[in-house]
Formats: C-alpha cells, sequence, structure tokens
C-alpha cells in the first residue's frame, strides 16, 4: 500500500501537509499515472516560508480537467486548473496555506528533452541544464514499474565535457564574442535610455552568465531562484567579485559609462577562470 509510504514520507517533512498527502493518494489511484514526484523549493535546503511544492505527475494522456479539478477542490483554498503559461499546470493554495503547482507531463516526450542535453550535449541560451536538474532532485512518491526511478538511474552521471564546452561556447557568444551579442545591445540601449529593453536584455545576460557558471563547476542548473546564495555555497570556481559585478550590473542600470564597465568586468573575470 502506497498510503503508508506516503504518510512516513510528508510526516518527515512537515506535520500539517495532510492535504497534500491526500490529493496524491487520489491522483496514485487514477489509471494512466506512470509517475509522481515531488520537487520545488519546499523540501529543498532553501526553503524558507515562502516557499511551495512542485507536484509532477507524468501521464500516458493528460487527466480529465473535471476529475482534476473534483479531487483538488477537495483539498484547496484556491484553484487554478488548467494553466498553461508554460506547461500545463494546476496552482492552488492547499487549506493549510501552502501553494503548489502541478505539472502535468509526458514521460516519454520528457526523457527526448532531457537526453537532447544530457546525451546529445545540446546547449540553449541560458538555463541549459534545468530540466536535468529537475529529474536528479524531485523524490519519487510513485512510480509504476519503476519508470521515473530507471529514468533518474540513467541521466544520473557525472556533467558531460561535451556539454559544458557547448554551454560556455554559445553562452560566451551570447554574453559578448559576437555582433548580437547582449554587451551590444545593453550598451546601445542604455544609450537610447530604453529602459524596458535594458532590463529585457540585462536579465537575458545574466541567465547566459549563469549557466556558463553552472557549467564550469559540473553542476545542473537549479533555476531561476536564489541563484546568487546558491553559487556562494555550491560552486567551487566562481569569477574574482563575483557577488559585487552582479550587483553592479543591476545597480547602474541607466549608467552608459558604469553599465559597460560593469559589464566588461564581469565578462574579463568570467574569461580568466574558463
Amino acid at each position: 500500500m502506497i498510503d503508508t509510504k506516503l504518510n512516513t514520507y510528508y510526516i518527515a517533512i512537515n506535520m500539517d501537509d495532510i492535504e497534500l498527502n491526500g490529493l496524491i493518494n487520489e491522483f496514485c489511484n487514477l489509471d494512466g499515472i506512470q509517475a509522481i514526484v515531488l520537487g520545488g523549493s519546499q523540501i529543498s535546503k532553501h526553503s524558507d516560508n515562502k516557499s511551495d511544492y512542485d507536484l509532477y505527475i507524468y501521464t500516458e494522456k493528460i487527466i480529465d480537467q473535471n476529475i482534476r479539478n473534483k479531487i483538488l477542490s477537495r483539498y484547496c483554498e484556491k484553484l487554478e486548473i488548467g494553466n498553461s503559461y508554460w506547461e500545463l499546470e494546476d496552482n492552488g493554495i492547499l487549506i493549510g496555506g501552502i501553494c503548489f503547482d502541478i505539472i502535468y507531463r509526458n514521460l516519454q516526450q520528457f526523457i527526448k528533452i532531457i537526453a537532447d542535453v544530457v546525451e546529445n550535449c545540446n546547449a540553449s541560451n541560458g538555463f541549459t541544464t534545468c530540466l536535468w536538474h529537475n529529474i536528479l532532485n524531485s523524490t519519487i512518491i510513485y512510480d509504476k514499474d519503476d519508470m521515473f526511478k530507471n529514468v533518474k538511474e540513467r541521466f544520473s552521471v557525472p556533467f558531460p565535457e561535451k556539454l559544458k564546452e557547448n554551454i560556455i561556447k554559445r553562452n560566451m557568444a551570447l554574453l559578448s564574442d559576437s555582433l548580437v551579442s547582449y554587451d551590444k545591445q545593453i550598451s546601445k540601449s542604455v544609450y537610447r535610455k530604453d529602459i524596458i529593453n535594458i532590463n529585457n536584455r540585462v536579465s537575458a545576460f545574466l541567465a547566459s552568465y549563469y549557466d556558463i557558471i553552472f557549467a564550469i563547476n559540473e553542476l545542473p542548473h537549479p533555476g531561476e531562484k536564489r541563484l546568487m546564495e546558491i553559487c556562494l555555497n555550491e560552486c567551487k570556481l566562481l569569477p574574482n567579485n563575483f557577488e559585487i559585478n552582479v550587483n553592479n550590473i543591476l545597480q547602474n542600470i541607466n549608467s552608459i559609462s558604469e553599465m559597460d564597465k560593469s559589464i566588461n568586468n564581469i565578462i574579463n573575470e568570467l574569461k580568466e577562470i574558463i
């Protein structure tokens, strides 16, 4: 029986998560469920009182929206069904006050996405290895025929050297080494005082920057949140003045000279450790 395993696990995390236990048990009994895994900042070592649960439900086909609504309504004080801004999700607040996101995925499609990164070593514009990190750091709650366990084992491999090289090459070109690089775009936007585009390009610049940082340290990228804290605590190799330089680029967003100086410092000190 999975009830005992579920209750033992959740009591070890939070004695108040009765609602989460309940909805998980109901989803486990639906047809077509391949795996249910738990992630999110609530179960990480970086959790705080604003942290939430991410529940990933891997299915052969999408669960009918009416069935999902019927289950979740019993355990939630607020609920949104069928959000698809990123992936297909149901989002809500449990009666106990904890926020949660339920993300529905097709396991075979997801395996192809991870394999394209980990095994084919294809890099992207920032956040290359986030989904790999997601798989490795999710806790299995329900697993039909050990399907998800086998996926975790398949991708529990050292950081591929070729992937590391590809992430660095692609994202360094985006930072400064091409005609369309972010540093040039930011400089133009600051000159024009185009504050919206400045913010957009600085965000993209930092996304590529952190992608390189995690690749250099051979760590899968943990996502958008608490990146400075995670880097300082977990990365063995960081550029000189790492924290200062990142803060400077954010604090000098309206000054052409200071922005150019901050970006040049970031790029030059990053190149020293590559």
